[in-house]
């Protein structure tokens, strides 16, 4: 199979990164997990206790801050870990859902993170979801996705998810939250959440994950169809 980038944007509890996932193994491509790296970074500010109002904490805090990948030989899944520690379970807390979305305004970790995307991605064969993935990160992406679903929704997905990691959250809550980061995420000056003019729009509402992970299985494969018809035309 040929290989094209797939960049899924969209707003908080879509199910973007599980679906990038799953559409990741069923192509055989390789999931980035650009959300994850931006809790990562959350969380790293936090525990360090540095304010993102300073300068010099902002430089110490990129100076200092490593993120990588791992698959878990037991599970199979991939994990997240800061400077060799895995914080895959940390970084779904509500305690990072709640800053997430300030660190990500802050234009020197955009710029640092952007960087570390970017190299990911220049191989092709990978699925990225994120919120500027598809306007900033790979504007030239084969494939572009915008994911939404209306708010109770998102928040009723993301109460089971924390529920399921053993954290009780009350569902007004979590609509709140994710109402302000909806807010953060589309106004924030450093690039904002958008809906690019090329992305296909799903809104997965009234889907099952395994309908939207078929969908955007579906689109790759015929943009990767029309590449080898394309390349195959013009030899």
């Amino acid at each position: 199979m040929g290989k094209i980038v797939v960049a899924i944007d969209g707003y908080s509890g879509c199910g973007k990164s599980s679906t990038a996932k799953a559409v990741a193994k069923d192509l055989g491509f390789t999931y980035i997990d650009s959300g994850a790296m931006y809790r990562a970074a959350t969380l790293h500010f936090l525990n360090n206790f540095l304010s993102i109002s300073n300068p010099h904490d902002v430089e110490k805090g990129l100076r200092t801050l490593e993120i990588t990948f791992q698959i878990n030989p037991d599970s199979g899944k991939q994990e997240t870990y800061l400077n060799g520690l895995n914080v895959e379970d940390e970084i779904r807390s509500m305690g990072v859902s709640e800053k997430v979305s300030e660190i990500a305004t802050v234009k020197e970790i955009r710029k640092e993170l952007v960087a570390q995307q970017k190299r990911l991605g220049r191989k092709k064969g990978v699925v990225m979801d994120g919120r500027d993935i598809g306007s900033v990160v790979f504007p030239d992406a084969e494939l572009k996705v915008f994911m939404t679903a209306d708010l109770e929704t998102r928040a009723v997905r993301r109460q089971q998810e924390l529920y399921e990691k053993g954290d009780l959250v009350e569902l007004e809550d979590i609509i709140k939250n994710l109402a302000e980061r909806d807010r953060i995420d589309s106004t924030r000056k450093e690039s904002p959440l958008i809906k690019v003019p090329d992305a296909v729009e799903i809104d997965t509402s009234n889907l099952t994950f395994e309908e939207q992970v078929a969908q955007i299985v579906q689109l790759a494969k015929g943009v990767i169809d029309n590449e080898k018809d394309y390349a195959g035309n013009h030899r």
